[in-house]
């Protein structure tokens, strides 16, 4: 696996503020992006429970 094919981006949302959601195609785990102007984070994405959600990985 090349080092840009561990995450794939699955949501984009907005221009000035863009909400994306990536998942790390090794582990499965989804993390949601914020990005507004120059500023920027990144943290996993938690279900209800405050547990991470998790992607299926179809090797």
């Amino acid at each position: 696996m090349a080092k840009n094919d561990r995450f794939e981006k699955v949501y984009s949302q907005g221009k000035l503020s863009v909400i994306e959601i990536w998942v790390d195609k090794v582990t499965g785990v989804n993390y949601v992006f914020h990005e507004s102007g120059y500023a920027g984070g990144l943290c996993p994405l938690l279900d209800k429970d405050g547990k991470p959600v998790v992607t299926p990985i179809n090797q």
